[in-house]
């Protein structure tokens, strides 16, 4: 019988994006139903905003946890911990939905779990991807998350909202069988992973040099401001269509358009800028400012104009190609660390992640606040998002490094 041979780098980049794919679909899971469960359970705008941001709030506080952890710890055992408990965490909401609090609480343990995954995997790709083939890498890994959302905004609006959570806390669990499969006990063990340390050796380093270089708080900004977008279409999208441009149940599925896009847009923007690295008139750095601003500057026009439309089809147009424009970051600032601390890239990216998961407890109550005190417009919350982008893309732009600082 025909077998396909894996190398264990291949095998690693497979379960890790579909380790991201799984992350990012229970992401997508609450914004759309909450719709159906407001009306089950009469939650205010405020309301909805606080259990939006409660995964926000888990999230921000294990970046640099999972990075520690997956260096002291073993990233086999981190990954398998987080997955598993962001799995049970998305399997029993239904069964605490009722209780406001226990539901935030849930979701702090959800987010808390989920921010365990990204650092460690890109203590993986930092150690086991050739300079190369990085761009293609991680933008493989940051598609298989728009994937995910894309599975989970076609799929939802279908399902009953109680069965979108056993579905896909099914799908966490399935998992790590399929990671027991790849890597099974006898004979494994973390040293077997294909860690190959960076040839470039580092001088010895503190935590103030992850907090005071200017090279790294390009990328934090840059990583801010994206986000900020990010989790307002991810939060905010299905209410706002479903509130303000009519959509009904049926509609809602459309919104896994955006992701489809950031997907496609992700994968050949990964493959752009490793041909544009593969041209000697191209520097890394060129590369890398050309796809961050890409990814920050062009979602900020579209979402200038989507703020004024009032067509579903188009507003869908406009934050399709908004969102898809944001996958470019894959192959800029997210590229980025590994340029500047080849080393240290889950720290720094543990770090960065961490900034930039403000946004995401930010964006539920203020948008709340903001739509509630503009009675009910929106043009506030999107405008403020397009002069981030554009703040962001600048400071990166200005203060960005292609070389080695840590």
């Amino acid at each position: 019988m025909l077998r396909f041979r894996w190398t264990r780098t291949s095998r690693i980049v497979a379960l890790c994006s579909f380790a991201n794919f799984i992350n990012s679909a229970d992401r997508v899971i609450m914004p759309i139903a909450i719709v159906p469960m407001t009306d089950i359970f009469n939650w205010s705008l405020h309301s909805q905003g606080w259990i939006h941001s409660a995964f926000a709030f888990g999230y921000f506080t294990s970046q640099i946890l999972g990075s520690f952890w997956a260096t002291k710890l073993g990233a086999k055992k981190v990954l398998i911990c987080s997955v598993l408990l962001w799995s049970i965490a998305t399997f029993i909401t239904p069964f605490l939905a009722s209780n406001i609090t226990a539901l935030v609480i849930c979701r702090i343990i959800l987010g808390f779990a989920e921010g365990l995954g990204l650092p460690t995997i890109f203590h993986l790709f930092a150690n086991s991807i050739p300079l190369e083939e990085r761009s293609r890498a991680f933008s493989y890994l940051l598609a298989s998350g728009s994937v995910g959302q894309t599975v989970a905004s076609v799929l939802c609006p279908h399902l009953s909202w109680e069965a979108c959570f056993y579905w896909f806390g099914s799908f966490g669990l399935l998992w790590v069988l399929l990671w027991y499969c790849f890597y099974p006990d006898d004979g494994y063990n973390d040293d077997t992973l294909p860690l190959l340390m960076p040839k470039v050796i580092s001088h010895s380093i503190c935590w103030a040099d992850f907090i005071f270089s200017k090279p790294l708080w390009a990328i934090y900004t840059a990583h801010f401001a994206m986000n900020w977008s990010s989790y307002i279409i991810m939060q905010w999208l299905p209410t706002y269509l479903s509130s303000y441009l009519g959509g009904n149940a049926h509609s809602l599925s459309l919104t896994a358009v955006p992701y489809i896009v950031n997907s496609i847009f992700g994968v050949i923007s990964g493959h752009v800028a490793d041909g544009l690295l593969s041209n000697k008139s191209w520097s890394v750095l060129n590369v890398r400012r050309l796809m961050t601003c890409i990814g920050l500057v062009g979602p900020a026009l579209f979402l200038a104009i989507f703020c004024v439309v009032d067509h579903l089809a188009f507003a869908l147009i406009l934050v399709s190609i908004s969102l898809g424009l944001s996958a470019s970051n894959s192959a800029g600032h997210l590229s980025n660390h590994v340029d500047v601390a080849p080393n240290h890239a889950g720290t720094t990216f543990a770090i960065s992640n961490t900034i930039a998961t403000i946004p995401g407890i930010l964006c539920g109550p203020v948008t709340a606040s903001l739509v509630t005190y503009s009675d009910g417009k929106w043009m506030s919350v999107f405008l403020g998002a397009t002069f981030i982008n554009l703040a962001g893309a600048f400071i990166y732009f200005t203060n960005s490094v292609a070389t080695q600082v840590l």
